[in-house]
């Protein structure tokens, strides 16, 4: 199935100032979540990013500082397990998620699989996923791929958003994506 910019929405999960840097390649990792931001503004898809235990881990990296995203600070390593969440994810009304975030095998593993358990059609954007370890990625991957989540990458998405060549969208995002 593609990803389609009227029906998805964007995650991402606790990119926060003292998880950051423990990460496997933070700087890619941020890059490609600064990237899938920029086309997720560019085709009007909300952006719900998620702070876990904000006092302790801090706020989100200034980097992925994004205008009209909504910043949930939130206790539960599923998402969806909190009220808040997953009352504001309900009221987009989108049927996909595309998610990126860190931990992998920790808040994104356990927010993808409460999001398919609800039927929503989840999309994890593997260069925008990351955890302390590369063993603890690699069996996030495989267990949400075995779960049915499609496994996606930054340009794939961005490209599905986007849907065609030619449209000012594209125009916009070429610098982003070369």
């Amino acid at each position: 199935m593609l990803i389609r910019a009227d029906e998805s929405a964007l995650i991402v999960i606790d990119m926060q100032e003292r998880l950051v840097p423990a990460m496997q390649a933070p700087a890619r990792t941020i890059r490609n979540t600064r990237t899938l931001c920029a086309g997720a503004r560019e085709m009007s898809i909300p952006i719900v990013m998620t702070e876990q235990y904000p006092r302790g881990l801090g706020k989100t990296v200034p980097e992925l500082e994004t205008p009209n995203a909504t910043v949930l600070p939130k206790m539960h390593f599923s998402c969806m397990e909190d009220e808040g969440f997953a009352a504001h994810f309900r009221s987009l009304d989108r049927k996909q998620a595309v998610i990126a975030g860190m931990e992998a095998h920790i808040c994104v593993v356990q927010t993808a699989a409460s999001l398919i358990e609800d039927g929503y059609e989840v999309f994890v954007v593997s260069d925008a996923t990351a955890s302390r370890t590369l063993e603890s990625e690699a069996a996030c991957i495989a267990r949400l791929s075995a779960c049915g989540a499609g496994i996606v990458t930054t340009e794939m998405v961005v490209f599905e958003w986007l849907g065609r060549a030619g449209t000012p969208e594209f125009k916009n995002m070429l610098h982003l994506i070369k």
